[in-house]
């Protein structure tokens, strides 16, 4: 029998050798780190439907940033709970310069100075509507949205948030929030763009832990259709050019092809969102004993570093960190 001269398994012999030829890697640094603050004292309540994942109220945030740290952890995206007494059509909780997301960003800037903030730019947890937008006669108003949305970024900013992340998908907020930011003196306040946020069945386990769930209908007049690629580059193309620094995909797994498209074609840094039903999926399977946790945990994640991901915001950043740690 006749076998070839070069044989791809010699590159596979053992741990060693498979470390020094491996093309992509992950780190703590590359994940972004979301956290869920609610209002209250002494509150850290578990999320029914994303196990071993937390609501916080602020007195009781400060273990879980100082584990972050020293993990390894530097960036964390805030979202916050807002009561129901507080929601509105027009958001206006969210323009209160001493409003939870404002106090929380203080807090961790106070806590954790070298901690990079982002902060989730949407009117979905302030809305009595559960929409990302004004609602009039049924309708998610953009204009009128990104008004709110503008001035918005500029409160968080105020309160010390160095990225803010709008996650609307409402036409032309990229370029108007940074010109509101520019505008108030906040010209180093970077913006992470939700440019290619699809209309996703992966995020229901985000919206029970945020009480945010649209309360009509669904969000397809904003959010993108999964069966589209070109139209995602075109959102994408237009972000970077109102002046986004980072541009995301969302969801992550079933979307590799998008972030796969989005690096090839853009140069510009490109962040993933591995949702609240991903991270779901493998918990629950896990439990069953039908995977391996912490390793389709870590394959996932690596995926999207090969897919051509530079940052990846996840539910397992801390869990992934202390594993990269070991």
């Amino acid at each position: 029998m006749s076998f070839p001269n070069t044989r791809l398994r010699r590159l596979r012999t053992n741990p060693a050798i498979r470390a020094m030829v491996e093309e992509n890697s992950l780190s703590p640094v590359d994940f972004i780190a979301p956290l869920f603050i609610v209002e209250g004292n002494g509150v850290k309540e578990e999320i029914e439907s994303m196990p071993d994942y937390f609501r916080y109220s602020l007195d009781r945030l400060q273990p879980e940033l100082d584990e972050l740290a020293e993990v390894g952890i530097r960036s964390v995206l805030l979202f916050v709970k807002v009561p129901d007494e507080k929601k509105g059509n027009k958001g206006t909780e969210a323009l209160n310069d001493s409003g939870l997301m404002q106090e929380s960003i203080r807090f961790i800037k106070e806590s954790h100075p070298e901690f990079f903030i982002m902060t989730d730019i949407a009117l979905d947890p302030y809305s009595s509507y559960g929409h990302d937008g004004i609602v009039e006669d049924g309708e998610i108003l953009n204009d009128e949205t990104v008004e709110v949305l503008a001035k918005m970024s500029v409160s968080h900013a105020k309160a010390g948030a160095d990225m803010v992340a709008p996650s609307d998908m409402m036409d032309g907020r990229i370029g108007e929030i940074r010109k509101a930011l520019d505008k108030a003196g906040f010209l180093n306040t970077g913006i992470m763009a939700y440019s290619a946020k699809y209309a996703s069945s992966f995020y229901g386990p985000f919206r029970d832990a945020l009480d945010s769930a649209p309360g009509f209908g669904d969000k397809k007049t904003y959010q993108m259709n999964p069966a589209n690629l070109q139209e995602a580059l075109r959102e994408v193309e237009q972000d970077i050019e109102e002046g986004a620094d980072i541009v995301m995909v969302k969801p992550g797994m079933p979307y590799l092809d998008v972030v796969k498209a989005v690096s090839d074609n853009f140069n510009i840094p490109v962040s993933v969102y591995n949702v609240s039903g991903e991270y779901a999926m493998i918990k629950a399977a896990a439990k069953q004993g039908w995977l391996n946790e912490e390793e389709t945990m870590m394959e996932s994640l690596l995926a999207f570093k090969r897919a051509g991901a530079d940052l990846i915001a996840t539910y397992f950043a801390k869990e992934a960190a202390k594993i990269i740690n070991r």
